[in-house]
């Protein structure tokens, strides 16, 4: 476990936000996004360990790191998206570059490797996505032949290529995802190794601070001490074993992006004067435009730190729940920078003010790490598996959890999203009944109204425990105000929409499916929402007229 305490963590925090004031102002970053270019200096600035030494974070104490758990990193991977996307992501691309060796290198690998990182300040990047396959890892094409010595294994020769590949062209050191006669398997390649080459760098919508190329192996030799953990075939189970982990941390960055965003608009709203008054008082402008982003903001965050948790005790698995940590953040981070540019009007759509570049990166948070499409996939293939094994007991169990929450503490609305979870069980239990995953689309959708659930029951389980999870704002009514909100309208999305999914593709009787879903309960509950919102609404006018 890492020696980073909560202090620690809030003072490498202020380092960063103080960093970026000085060093990485939006003149800066306009200017580089103008420009398409990566701020490789910058990079390498913010790598040194007596700046900020932010890589370190992700080397072992052993190795000259600091060995920062999942925690630390999510909340570093929040603050960086806050000050630029695209430097963000390159940052994380060291971060995700070196998951490879961190979950299957052996202990000479690690030690030679990570200790060149820290001292060199090596930038490291993730050689695995290719054309043909996206993030269908098992259509690998790019090979990895043997060369052999007397018999033996001497090394390897890779041959293919690879496409939108972080950090690509600027890389130092790259982990490599190549077939080998054994299985898929990792492969270490340092840059300038005959017959590996760097494409261009990708003129991008958006996280344009970033580089993106392709890389292209033409018999590129590698010794076979550069074989990721010694043994061919292991690099699919690798890549999985930290998808859990990888896709929280870009969860964090839809929450950050979308944070900066919305409190650009609340800024704006703070000072523009529209009929008389500013128009953060004004209950339709804050209910559409703002209000509601920061209510799943703070659910967003509920989840990402429960799931952070549980992979600071085992930091393999939990790949369900990192999808959904990914999907309901990145979408509520990409939906708060749309209405941010509405927010502001004409103004938001120049580049003058950030919401407009802070839309144009946020979007690849919903595809980058697996498009939010897989991850509605992953979330249903993995949350179907627990509802049949469990004969559809699985989230009613958890809607049990929520009833002994309302029990103890009924201000947070867990009662509303015991019935929504009620609500989802049955919908799923009527799929099963008549088949209907059988058509695509319904799977999708099971899979958004899986994600809402599940964040909706986090929150309520925080906020009924009494936690207020790092880097809030807020104090406890406030949080049970927008977690009653959250609870409230995330179960009547999930009676509605989920009826109307079975009713679409299947031949179920909609009273009884109605009455199933606990619809009329679940409307009866919706009083308070808008009273609840308005506290919110005057929460944030007071927040940031400090």
């Amino acid at each position: 476990m890492s020696k980073i305490d909560a202090v620690s963590r809030e003072l490498m925090l202020d380092s960063l936000k103080h960093y970026a004031k000085t060093k990485i102002p939006f003149e800066f970053i306009r200017e580089h996004d103008a420009k398409n270019e990566f701020p490789a200096e910058l990079i390498k600035d913010m790598y040194k360990s007596d700046v900020l030494g932010v890589n370190l974070l992700l080397i072992p104490e052993e190795y000259g790191g600091l060995g920062g758990t999942t925690t630390d990193i999510y909340r570093i991977c929040e603050a960086l998206a806050r000050v630029d996307l695209g430097i963000a992501t390159s940052v994380f691309a060291t971060f995700l570059g070196s998951d490879p060796l961190s979950v299957g290198g052996t202990p000479e690998q690690k030690a030679h490797w990570f200790n060149r990182m820290a001292k060199e300040s090596l930038m490291v990047a993730y050689g695995a996505t290719e054309a043909d396959a996206g993030s269908d890892l098992v259509s690998l094409r790019t090979r990895a032949e043997h060369v052999l010595e007397n018999g033996k294994i001497k090394g390897y020769k890779i041959t293919g290529s690879k496409m939108w590949i972080s950090s690509g062209a600027v890389a130092d050191l790259y982990t490599v995802l190549a077939l080998a006669p054994g299985g898929p398997s990792w492969f270490l390649v340092e840059k300038g190794t005959p017959g590996f080459t760097q494409d261009k760098h990708e003129d991008k919508h958006g996280i344009r601070l970033s580089n993106t190329a392709g890389l292209s192996f033409d018999e590129v030799y590698v010794p076979a001490e550069n074989l990721i953990g010694g043994v061919e075939g292991k690099g699919l189970l690798q890549a999985q074993a930290v998808f859990g982990y990888t896709r929280l941390m870009v969860a964090a960055f839809g929450l950050g992006a979308g944070e900066e965003a919305i409190e650009t608009a609340v800024d704006y709203a703070n000072h523009r004067i529209q009929a008389g008054g500013p128009l953060s008082e004004k209950q339709g402008y804050m209910l559409k435009l703002i209000t509601p982003h920061y209510i799943k903001f703070e659910a967003a965050r509920a989840f990402i730190d429960e799931t952070a948790k549980k992979l600071d005790v085992n930091n393999h698995g939990q790949a369900t729940e990192g999808s959904i940590a990914k999907y309901y953040a990145t979408e509520a981070g990409n939906k708060a920078a749309e209405d941010a540019i509405q927010a502001l009007g004409g103004f938001g759509y120049t580049k003058e003010f950030a919401v407009e570049k802070i839309k144009r990166d946020v979007k690849i948070t919903c595809i980058y790490e697996g498009t939010n499409e897989v991850m509605e996939m992953t979330i249903y293939r993995g949350r179907w598996q627990e509802h049949l094994k469990s004969r559809g007991a699985y989230y009613t169990n958890i809607a049990d959890e929520m009833d002994a929450i309302h029990a103890k503490n009924p201000e947070v609305g867990a009662n509303a999203i015991a019935l929504g979870l009620r609500a989802l069980a049955a919908v799923l239990e009527e799929c099963r009944v008549q088949r209907l995953t059988r058509h695509q689309y319904i799977t999708f959708k099971l899979g958004e109204l899986i994600a809402n659930a599940e964040v909706a029951a986090a929150f309520c389980r925080a906020i009924g425990n009494g936690k207020i999870v790092e880097g809030c704002k807020f104090d406890m009514d406030t949080l049970k105000a927008m977690c009653r909100v959250n609870a409230k309208e995330t179960a009547y999305d999930i009676a509605t929409r989920g009826a109307k999914l079975v009713l679409s593709a299947g031949t179920a009787d909609a009273a009884a499916l109605l009455n199933a879903t606990h619809l009329v309960q679940i409307e009866a509950n919706m009083h308070g929402s808008i009273e609840d919102s308005d506290k919110v609404s005057a929460k944030l006018r007071e927040i940031f007229k400090k």
